[in-house]
């Protein structure tokens, strides 16, 4: 089921980000302090209730500067051309001021559904100019202040309002959908191509040639499978494709619907920042991954490099080191018969089932091997492991004071787990529970 888009739109300033914030909340699959992951968030998955939808958020337009940026303004029209509901963000202790009429324009001309969000409500100022922003003639208008958290609840009604709610599970039909995703241009359809052996994606080398997200039904070796191409950018133009950031929100749309998600990387290229975005969204959702590093037929020497690839694979993509690199080349198909089966191992180990026994016996004999430094003269006891759901295996971890867990600690357990399990592909989460507490 695909997800709704919702983008927030505005002058500089005005408390986009704030609000983002508030909207998305504390992301915790991936660590703050993990290396190789760059937290400047432009995209988020909020979770209402029974709802589910996709926020973007976009650098301020400022119309009103000679050098307008022509880029941020790119930005915000991407955007707005994905969203289903635009978040019209305006300073309600400012006002309405010529830049929010520029912004208007913009909106009117996209014919999308707009709510404007009055942000800074908590201002003694705004009680002056509340009603200013009438003049802008939409039809939903809502308070907020995203500093104090007013108001956030009823924005979030508004926004849901008519969203379809979203299914808590999928329902296991034996076919592995795996999505390929990655920067555009990095040879993702010539890919799909070589896998399914037969031209049904279109393949460019100009970026963005693939406009909307193609299912691919396949077999191999008996196993039903699904291959989802992520769409490129809709818009043709130099402007449009240089600004890769954006094709993120197509590569989340096919995250959503995968088991596995293969990660194509340019070998001629190397890795960029790009690069990890895309992989750390996928951690995020709790996928599956392959790392292919692809045109590999362009690399002279191959032993060598693949060495180093190794190295910077490692470096760079230190918060998911189960992962398996395959390195081949779409074009030639040289390798392709090293992808399957690791797609297909990813998927099984995003499925397993650990017995209760087994994992007890794995975190005890870790506790008992190193035991946690003790804080104020307490130390952490673990007292009962159990595993709580798969995709991606989940494990609930009772202990004395979930305080007392260091993230040093978390991983040092998660290591062990993968010693003695064979889970690689998948990401593993752990859950610990305070002795007692409900929802074990």
């Amino acid at each position: 089921m695909k997800k709704p888009v919702v983008a927030l739109v505005g002058s500089p300033n005005v408390g986009k980000s704030t609000i983002f914030n508030r909207l998305v909340g504390k992301k915790i699959s991936i660590i703050e302090d993990t290396p190789g992951v760059t937290r400047d968030r432009i995209y988020g998955t909020v979770k209402f209730q029974d709802y589910q939808f996709h926020l973007i958020d976009t650098g301020g337009i400022d119309g009103g500067k000679e050098d307008f940026n022509d880029d941020i303004k790119v930005q915000a029209m991407l955007a707005i051309d994905e969203a289903d509901i635009i978040l019209f963000v305006v300073d309600g202790a400012h006002g309405l001021t010529s830049n929010d009429l520029i912004v208007r324009d913009m909106l009117l001309k996209a014919h999308k559904d707009v709510i404007v969000v009055i942000n800074k409500i908590d201002s003694k100022a705004s009680r002056e100019h509340e009603y200013d922003f009438y003049e802008l003639g939409f039809n939903n208008y809502m308070r907020v202040s995203g500093e104090q958290n007013e108001g956030i609840y009823d924005l979030l009604e508004m926004i849901t309002s008519e969203f379809p709610k979203f299914p808590d599970e999928i329902v296991e039909d034996n076919v592995v959908r795996f999505s390929i995703i990655g920067r555009p241009n990095v040879g993702k359809s010539s890919l799909v191509n070589a896998l399914v052996g037969d031209e049904r994606v279109i393949v460019s080398n100009q970026a963005g040639t693939t406009r909307d997200a193609i299912d691919t039904e396949f077999t191999y070796h008996d196993q039903k499978c699904i291959v989802i191409d992520t769409a490129g950018m809709r818009k043709k133009g130099k402007v449009y494709e240089s600004i890769e950031r954006y094709s993120l929100l197509r590569s989340l749309k096919a995250i959503d619907r995968s088991d596995v998600c293969v990660i194509v990387i340019n070998a001629e290229e190397g890795i960029i920042e790009h690069d990890k975005h895309i992989a750390g969204y996928a951690i995020e959702a709790g996928k599956a991954v392959v790392l292919v590093v692809n045109k590999w037929d362009l690399i002279e020497d191959k032993d060598e490099a693949m060495k180093k690839w190794k190295q910077d694979i490692e470096a760079h993509f230190q918060f998911m080191r189960y992962a398996k690199v395959v390195f081949l080349s779409a074009k030639t198909t040289k390798r392709i018969h090293t992808l399957m089966p690791e797609v297909i191992r990813a998927y099984e180990n995003s499925k397993k089932e650990v017995k209760t026994s087994v994992i007890n016996d794995i975190i005890n004999d870790a506790y008992h091997l190193n035991l946690p430094p003790s804080y104020k003269n307490k130390r952490l006891k673990i007292y009962f492991t159990s595993q709580a759901g798969t995709n991606p295996p989940t494990f609930n971890i009772q202990v004395n004071s979930k305080g007392l867990v260091h993230f040093s600690y978390e991983r040092y357990l998660e290591n062990k787990i993968r010693e003695a399990i064979d889970f690689t592909g998948t990401p593993i989460v752990l859950q610990f529970k305070n002795k007692g507490e409900e929802k074990l």
